[in-house]
């Protein structure tokens, strides 16, 4: 998308234009009227618009094709020229979009100057989009777990569709990274990816942020879902929006087009649509906080994002991938994981989930001692059931009220399961990790009540008094 599209009823400027550009090294189009002038650019949306205001024996003027291109292609500038020209058509101009208006008959040397300026304009925006694009390459999934696994075969389904997908899971699971992988693998890769994040935006602001607004003053101001057109928008924590907003996000997915705040005109969209959610959207419904319609509309295909809890054997693993992504891009030191640190992560309660491994990875990078393996003794020896305080192992308040060979029982309970489930049930790999015989492990498992039958990646469980309690 680097030619110019010239547009104009009089065949020797059109022509005249399009010479001049051509010895300047510009590739160009003609269109005498907007008939040939839409459909030069459905076929290859042009770099840059050269277009006349007045077009005799046209169905469109300059400024019902101004607004159509505008509205199909935000991106392409355009720049008026008009042997009847007055600060009344130039504010018009301006105000649905124009990138300038120039006056005939108009000065060469000035109609190039506007020109290189506008084709700059075309190549920053076109760098801008694939940045962007690129922000959802770099967006891997990292992961070898059963869970993860399963996932990653929920989100390859969904690829080949336009279908709507929910993603629900806790906050810091990595929703939004799969609704990158499901962008950067379907037929809209080369698309926008917007992200609405709605708990961040003031409710009063959210209708002009989303739908764009138009004034006198500053003309028209796309919103998030223009931007987003020919790609996907992600309504990140949708249960955030606000009642009133849902009404209207109903109906965008009903017809696929909005008018922005302060206009009048329909602006069509074509969006896929990704929404997530850390909350039990039918628990808002409920509770009268959001529209059934909408969460209908949205959860066409729901698929759940597991915690890291669930996916313990994927630490190593995204821990190795954010050192070297905070190599990469801040050029913190490359190192590797001791057994004792990764032992320790893998038994570390994560609340935060993967955002919060990153977190902590990136911390112990900045304020780490030196280049070498990553020692335990550099992450945070926080536990809830328990922690070290100067070389102390500081109990829980149940565990220090048990006698001694109940205390015991329950801990090496506790420590095996909290084992087994770091190694995704493996028995074998488990046994070698806490320095026992398999058989023996076997045999201490049976005498704690430990039912050991669930395959790797399987829930395990104890049984105590007859009662089973599902662990892990």
């Amino acid at each position: 998308m680097s030619d110019i599209l010239i547009v104009d009823d009089e065949r020797d400027i059109r022509e005249l234009i399009g010479d001049i550009l051509e010895d300047e090294g510009y590739t160009t189009r003609l269109a005498a009227n907007s008939t040939e002038a839409m459909a030069e650019v459905n076929a290859e949306p042009p770099g840059l618009l050269i277009l006349d205001i007045w077009l005799k024996d046209s169905k469109m003027d300059g400024i019902d094709i101004l607004k159509t291109v505008k509205r199909d292609n935000p991106d392409i500038p355009i720049i008026i020229i008009s042997g009847h020209g007055n600060i009344e058509i130039a504010v018009a101009a301006i105000k649905q979009g124009a990138y300038d208006f120039i006056e005939k008959p108009f000065n060469i040397d000035q109609l190039l100057v506007v020109i290189r300026r506008a084709m700059e304009t075309s190549r920053l925006r076109r760098e801008n989009n694939k940045l962007k694009r690129r922000e959802t390459e770099v967006s891997q999934m990292v992961g070898e777990s059963p869970a993860f696994r399963a996932l990653v075969g929920q989100l390859d389904k969904v690829t080949k569709s336009n279908g709507r997908v929910m993603l629900s899971g806790p906050a810091g699971s990595g929703k939004e990274v799969a609704a990158r992988y499901i962008h950067a693998h379907s037929g809209r890769a080369q698309g926008p990816f917007v992200t609405v994040n709605c708990a961040g935006v003031e409710p009063e602001t959210m209708e002009e942020v989303l739908f764009g607004r138009e004034t006198a003053e500053r003309g028209i101001e796309p919103g998030l879902l223009e931007q987003a057109h020919g790609g996907v928008v992600y309504f990140d924590e949708v249960a955030d929006m606000p009642l009133g907003t849902q009404s209207k996000i109903l109906r965008v997915l009903v017809d696929q087009s909005f008018t922005r705040v302060g206009g009048s005109d329909k602006v069509r969209v074509d969006l896929r649509v990704i929404s997530s959610t850390n909350r039990e959207l039918e628990d808002e419904i409920a509770s009268g906080r959001f529209r059934q319609e909408l969460y209908h509309r949205l959860n066409v295909v729901p698929i759940a994002v597991p915690s890291l809890e669930d996916r313990r054997e994927d630490i190593p693993l995204l821990a190795e991938y954010f050192i070297d992504a905070c190599n990469k891009s801040q050029g913190l030191p490359l190192r590797r994981l001791s057994e004792d640190a990764v032992a320790l992560m893998q038994t570390m309660i994560w609340p935060g989930n993967v955002r919060q491994l990153k977190n902590l990875v990136e911390r112990v990078l900045i304020l780490g001692e030196g280049t070498g393996p990553i020692e335990a003794r550099e992450l945070p020896q926080e536990a809830p059931s328990g922690g070290d305080e100067e070389g102390r192992v500081v109990l829980s308040g149940t565990l220090a009220t048990l006698p001694l060979r109940e205390a015991r029982e329950a801990f090496e309970r506790e420590y095996l399961l909290t084992q087994i489930n770091r190694f995704g049930g493996n028995i074998s790999r488990t046994a070698a990790f806490v320095g026992m015989e398999r058989s023996a492990l076997h045999r201490k498992l049976k005498s704690l009540g430990v039912v050991t039958g669930a395959k790797s990646g399987g829930r395990l469980a104890y049984v105590d008094e007859d009662q089973v309690q599902k662990v892990g």
